[in-house]
């Protein structure tokens, strides 16, 4: 890689930052395209006035009135650039964490590097380096560029999922995707069918059941089902069977009458400028063939951030893109194709063989350490801290047994190993 390549970044939410910065220190001439008119992506808190499956298209993120994290702030942020000192509080308002990616942004410089309101339309490889046409929204014009090395860093949460679930066109109320949810007030006196026990469907529950008449939440959980005593007019129910004019009938066979549903069954994800050229399969959340769930191994010059699923985002962001940038810095060389896809496919089939679906492929949840491990091993790069597999322990399964008060607590690093915790209130 010499001084004058070129590094293109799709999106400037959390792993576009994180990919736009190394690519600087690495000595890339870098530029992030980003779609809307500010930096931050899932975290920039919109307002949404229309309703419908059809507006949940059209919206580019999820944030909701309110939301405070799931996951304590120390494990959410990036190794070189810590939140603020006097932040007492571990699971911190959406607001606190978008501050903290503009201030990250500002402290290594990004924004002059950083194009907003310029969609990405087409990616494709043209005679060894990638042709990307973007559009520029404002002006309605149409931009090409090329580069040497592609990071997409779009995201996964843009195209929601929706159960195909008998009778669903017969319903005739409300009906939503949880990307599309805004306020809690919005379901005051509403009898609200709840889709899903996920984070998103367990924290919105939370937060209507003090407007909602009643919530019946909907979910696949059997043997250790979320802890919902705290909210009085929350029923649990299984999965639906069918769905009617309106209301449902459930697997078990009861039924229940409602005035809206919110779905919180998660996310399609899709690629769409990506051109067949790429060589690339998106089918099913699996992006097929990729080296380590993120280069691309037919054009390795394309690379993922941020495709497996339940990890510590920022974390993983930050590891993948070093992982990366030693292969692009020329310090180490990747395998072969053929080694590469030799890996992909024992991956595969290893999942496979615990009995994870397509969907899944992605997925690390409680293995996430084991690939911050591997690529820690292939390429030198520093690993993830041990503290943070430590606080790992203490929060993992919060949002479904402890949603009424795992917030209360709050934690503090201590060293690379230890941290303590402490209750609020005790502060």
């Amino acid at each position: 890689m010499s001084a004058k390549s070129r590094c293109c970044i799709v999106g400037a939410g959390a792993a576009g930052l994180c990919a736009l910065k190394y690519a600087l220190e690495f000595g890339m001439e870098a530029v992030a395209y980003e779609k809307c008119n500010e930096i931050g992506g899932t975290w920039v808190y919109t307002e949404q006035t229309t309703d419908g499956f059809a507006a949940a298209e059209d919206v580019h993120s999820s944030m909701y009135e309110g939301l405070r994290t799931n996951l304590p702030k120390e494990v959410m942020d990036f190794p070189d650039f810590k939140f603020p000192t006097n932040m007492r509080e571990s699971y911190i308002l959406a607001s606190d964490v978008l501050a903290y990616f503009q201030a990250y942004a500002e402290h290594f410089q990004l924004l002059p590097h950083i194009q907003l309101q310029q969609e990405v339309v087409r990616v494709r490889p043209q005679h060894n380096k990638w042709e990307v046409l973007t559009l520029d929204l404002q002006s309605n014009s149409y931009t090409t560029e090329l580069f040497d090395y592609i990071f997409i860093c779009n995201g996964r949460y843009a195209t929601p999922s929706y159960p195909q679930t008998e009778g669903i066109d017969l319903y005739k109320g409300h009906k939503i995707h949880s990307h599309v949810f805004r306020k809690a007030e919005s379901f005051k006196d509403a009898t609200v069918l709840m889709v899903g026990a996920g984070r998103s469907g367990m924290d919105i529950t939370h937060h209507i059941y003090p407007f909602a008449k009643r919530i019946y939440l909907s979910h696949h959980l059997q043997q250790k089902p979320p802890i919902t005593d705290f909210m009085p007019n929350v029923i649990q129910k299984p999965v639906v069977e069918r769905y009617t004019a309106d209301g449902a009938i459930f697997k078990d066979g009861t039924q229940a009458s409602f005035t809206h549903i919110i779905f919180c069954t998660g996310y399609n994800l899709t690629i769409p400028f990506l051109s067949a050229d790429c060589n690339l399969h998106v089918h099913d959340n699996l992006v097929y063939p990729l080296y380590k769930h993120c280069i691309n191994i037919y054009h390795p010059t394309m690379c993922f951030i941020g495709l497996p699923i339940y990890a510590y985002p920022i974390k993983l962001f930050d590891m993948q893109t070093r992982f990366v940038m030693q292969y692009y810095s020329g310090r180490l060389q990747l395998p072969s194709t053929a080694d590469m896809l030799a890996d992909t496919e024992r991956d595969l089939a290893e999942r496979r063989e615990r009995g994870l679906p397509r969907r899944k492929a992605h997925l690390v949840g409680e293995r996430q350490f084991d690939y911050y491990d591997e690529l820690a091993a292939l390429t030198g790069i520093d690993n993830i801290k041990p503290v943070i597999k430590n606080l790992s322990k203490i929060c993992s399964g919060k949002f479904l047994y402890e949603l009424q008060n795992y917030r209360k607590t709050a934690f503090e690093v201590i060293d690379e190993e230890n941290f303590v915790q402490f209750k609020l209130d005790e502060v």
